[in-house]
């Protein structure tokens, strides 16, 4: 009988985290209800402090995880169950079965469509192959820019006719319907803009220098966490913060996804006279973080910690342990 242990827990919540910070407003991870306890594993292995997962003793009460993919305004989901000893490379046993699996659900679906969806799974997981994370990649490079394009299009929005579209091309088309903050054609080119991007990772010594560089040359300031995954954060002028952003987009590592692009909004003019303002800090310079929680730390300490609260990344009051 297969048996979950902390190693394969660790492996587990590692490509869940990548899979929750890949995802872009509007796209929502779900586990079942018999799954919930899977949030709080999910919340203690993001803060960094794994001491406090379950240890192997407690294991036997831990149920197989099983989440739902989706976005908020669409009436198809994507159901995925890890198996216990699921860690990505062993995914497929001796017969080539899957030992994970990807359904497909969805309200007023039909046989057909339902069938198309289960071939295309088939597929890209064929091409995926034996990879660390082949799910993160299956639903954040494959599954889920397609389920926009699918649901877009049935709204009448014009979008690319290649469903196999490059990743970044996909994620802008989702950043342009969801950007919340959107430039008005008057708008001057000294205003303030910030960016942020989510990659599989960060590890080049080669693009950390681009990054430092960049920084530099353009006036930015930021940071860029390290390791898996990896976060680019970037503040400056209009002008300087898009220029930084197609450097980036250039660079192209696995799965990279900008997550905004938009004017800073002075969160001193959104507060009412009679509110006490908290001090804020200035963003300065060009930093560089191993852990999520250091992200936080620095976020929170210039006023900003809601920015990546609200992507996914880390929660409210974590610090970097």
């Amino acid at each position: 009988m297969d048996t979950l242990n902390t190693s394969h827990l660790e492996k587990q919540l590692e490509e869940l985290q990548l899979i929750k910070f890949s995802l872009l407003p509007g796209e929502i991870l779900l586990f079942l209800d018999h799954c919930k306890v899977w949030d709080d594993l999910l919340e203690i292995y993001s803060s960094g402090d794994v001491n406090k997962l379950p240890g192997n003793e407690d294991m036997e009460e831990l149920p197989q995880v099983t989440f739902q993919v989706s976005l908020e305004s669409w009436n198809v989901w994507f159901e995925v169950t890890f198996s216990k000893t699921y860690t990505g490379f062993n995914n497929v046993d001796d017969a080539g079965r899957s030992r994970s699996n990807v359904s497909i659900k969805g309200e007023d679906i039909t046989r057909a469509e339902q069938e198309e969806w289960s071939n295309l799974v088939k597929e890209k997981l064929t091409e995926i192959g034996e990879t660390e994370y082949p799910f993160y990649q299956l639903l954040s490079l494959h599954l889920l820019p397609l389920l926009h394009e699918k649901a877009q299009s049935t709204d009448s929005t014009a979008l690319p006719e290649d469903h196999l579209s490059p990743d970044l091309q996909a994620d802008d088309n989702v950043y342009q319907s969801h950007q919340s903050h959107p430039a008005s054609s008057n708008t001057s080119q000294s205003q303030t803009y910030h960016a942020l991007f989510v990659s599989h990772h960060l590890v080049s010594p080669k693009k950390r220098r681009s990054l430092q560089g960049w920084s530099s040359s353009l006036h930015i300031s930021g940071f860029a966490k390290l390791g898996y995954p990896g976060v680019i954060y970037a503040q400056g002028s209009k002008e300087d913060v898009e220029e930084f952003v197609e450097n980036v987009k250039g660079m192209q590592w696995p799965a990279l996804r900008l997550r905004f692009l938009e004017a800073l909004v002075d969160e001193t003019k959104k507060r009412g006279s009679g509110v006490k303002e908290e001090k804020e800090e200035r963003l300065e310079g060009w930093k560089e973080f191993q852990k999520v929680g250091e992200v936080m730390e620095e976020m929170r300490r210039i006023g900003r910690e809601s920015y990546v609260v609200e992507m996914g990344i880390g929660s409210a009051g974590s610090g970097a342990g």
